[in-house]
């Protein structure tokens, strides 16, 4: 098991990364016109990601090298609770993957994008009380 300070040290390390990409999607949604929306949602779910992770860390609890929001949701204790939809989670999820790969997607609305950035500060807020 490792020390503490090793913990708090790899903590500190996903969340300034989580950071980064909060910021990334803050800025990147201020462009407004012609505003890659689907850069915005992807670096929300990077923030979420790395957010949950840091917690997991800081529990020492194991994760897979997933990108998946429900499941790494699962892997928290059962008392906590987050106030954040199924439907919420999957969105998030396919985030990761829609802005990195050309396919079939649906454009991304400026509100979407918006909302994106809203929920990963809302879980970036929760998961720092939990720190």
């Amino acid at each position: 098991m490792p020390d503490k300070k090793d913990i708090r040290n790899v903590v500190t390390q996903w969340t300034k990364k989580a950071d980064h990409d909060l910021k990334v999607a803050e800025h990147t949604l201020g462009i407004q016109r012609d505003c890659p929306t689907e850069i915005v949602c992807f670096h929300s779910q990077q923030c979420v990601e790395k957010y949950l992770k840091a917690y997991l860390v800081s529990i020492n609890k194991p994760f897979p090298k997933i990108h998946n929001i429900e499941q790494l949701f699962m892997l928290f204790p059962k008392q906590f609770s987050f106030n954040i939809s199924s439907e919420e989670k999957a969105r998030l999820t396919e985030y990761a993957t829609m802005a990195r790969y050309p396919g079939n997607v649906e454009p991304i609305t400026i509100t979407e994008a918006k909302k994106s950035v809203l929920l990963a500060k809302r879980i970036r807020r929760w998961v720092r009380q939990l720190l």
